[in-house]
């Protein structure tokens, strides 16, 4: 398989990682309640109170979240412009795709957000007292981030050592 093929299929994993994890943002409620049927007991007792662990914290955000929608809908109107970022990020990596040479400092922007994922996760995980473990999981996505943006930039390096000047 050629360089530019890998990049291309690493691209659209970026690409499709990103719409996805935003379009996931707009119906937080709807999956947290689903999420809430794994973690309760066989009575389906959803006080976040007589769990702990993940089971508390993802019942803990559900009650949060159905008494915010409940009061004041439109709170989530934040996550759906947090959705929208997400669709917005991905289309800047559409030209990247085409044109990985020319466009390769989308991949390093990417590098840096994906490496910011970190200090955003335990500075303000901190201060609104997420609790570890979920920030550890929510550095994971800069994580699995970084792995195919480091992959496509040597695959770049690759085709300039070619002396590929493929830009579409």
């Amino acid at each position: 398989m050629s360089s530019l093929r890998k990049i291309r299929i690493l691209t659209a994993i970026i690409i499709v990682g990103l719409v996805v994890s935003g379009v996931t943002a707009f119906p937080l409620l709807h999956e947290l309640n689903l999420l809430a049927k794994f973690f309760v007991d066989t009575e389906g007792n959803l006080d976040p109170a007589g769990y702990s662990g993940l089971a508390h914290w993802i019942l803990l955000v559900r009650m949060g979240l159905e008494d915010t929608y409940a009061s004041y809908p439109f709170i989530a109107y934040g996550t759906d412009w947090l959705a929208f970022g997400h669709i917005v990020i991905a289309l800047f990596f559409v030209p990247a795709y085409r044109e990985p040479v020319r466009y390769q400092g989308v991949f390093r922007v990417g590098i840096w957000a994906a490496l910011l994922v970190f200090p955003l996760a335990f500075v303000c995980g901190e201060i609104r007292d997420i609790p570890i473990y979920w920030r550890l999981v929510d550095c994971l996505f800069g994580v699995v981030a970084l792995i195919p943006l480091i992959l496509i930039l040597a695959l770049i390096k690759k085709l300039e050592a070619q002396g590929s000047n493929y830009q579409g």
